[in-house]
C-alpha cells in the first residue's frame, strides 16, 4: 500500500479538493485493508474486495481511491444511511469489517489544535494524527453477498413488461403475475413530465 500522504494526494486529485472527509475516508480505507490483510487493492488483490459505503460525501470518494472499488465494477456498493462508515468485505475469505468515524473525533480535533480557527483545518490536521481507536469504531461483521452482487457477475437480462426496458442483476419486481422494473412497480425517483 501507499503512504497516507500519497493516498491523500490521489484523493485530492480525484475529488477536486482535500478536506477533512477525504482524510477520514483515506484513513478508514487504509485501516479496513490492513485489518483484512489486503495490501495490493489495485493489483493482485483487486478482485478480493467489495466495499459498502454509507454516505454520498467526500469520504466515499477517498474510500474508492484507496480501495480501487468502483460502482461500475460492482465492487463499490452505496447504502444511503448518512453515516461516515464503510464495510470492507474480503470475498475470498468472507471476512468483513465495518468501520465508522467516531462523532467524538470532531471535539478531539478541536482539543488537539485549538490554535487553528477553522474547524475544517483542525479536523484535517488532527485526523492525520489521531490514533485509529480514537478516530473509528470497528466491528467484525458478516455480509451475505448473493452471486449477483459479485464483481463480474453475468446474469440474465429481464425485460419489464410495462415499459420494455431491460433489467440486470435480479433487480426486477414480480407483481400480479408480471415482471416489472422498480420504476413501473412504483419505486420511481423521478416523475415523467
Amino acid at each position: 500500500m501507499k503512504s497516507l500522504d500519497d493516498y491523500l494526494r490521489d484523493a485530492e486529485r480525484a475529488h477536486g479538493h482535500l478536506c477533512a472527509g477525504q482524510v477520514l475516508g483515506v484513513r478508514m480505507a487504509m485501516l479496513g485493508l490492513q485489518k483484512l490483510g489486503i495490501d495490493d487493492p489495485h493489483g493482485k488483490d483487486r478482485k478480493r474486495l467489495v466495499t459498502f459505503v454509507e454516505i454520498d460525501r467526500c469520504a466515499t470518494d477517498a474510500v474508492a481511491v484507496v480501495t480501487g472499488c468502483r460502482v461500475g465494477k460492482r465492487a463499490l456498493k452505496f447504502r444511503d444511511w448518512g453515516k461516515v462508515a464503510a464495510t470492507f468485505v474480503d470475498v475470498s475469505t468472507g471476512r468483513a469489517i465495518r468501520i465508522a468515524a467516531k462523532e467524538s473525533s470532531k471535539a478531539l480535533a478541536k482539543q488537539i489544535h485549538p490554535e487553528l480557527e477553522s474547524k475544517n483545518q483542525q479536523q484535517m490536521l488532527a485526523y492525520r494524527e489521531i490514533a485509529d481507536g480514537d478516530l473509528f469504531t470497528t466491528q467484525w461483521v458478516k455480509v451475505e453477498l448473493p452471486p449477483e452482487e459479485f464483481p463480474g457477475y453475468k446474469g440474465d437480462r429481464i425485460i419489464c413488461e410495462m415499459c420494455g426496458e431491460g433489467i440486470n442483476f435480479c433487480r426486477e419486481v414480480r407483481r400480479d403475475g408480471k415482471v416489472l422494473c422498480r420504476s413501473c412497480a412504483g419505486e420511481c425517483y423521478y416523475e415523467v413530465i
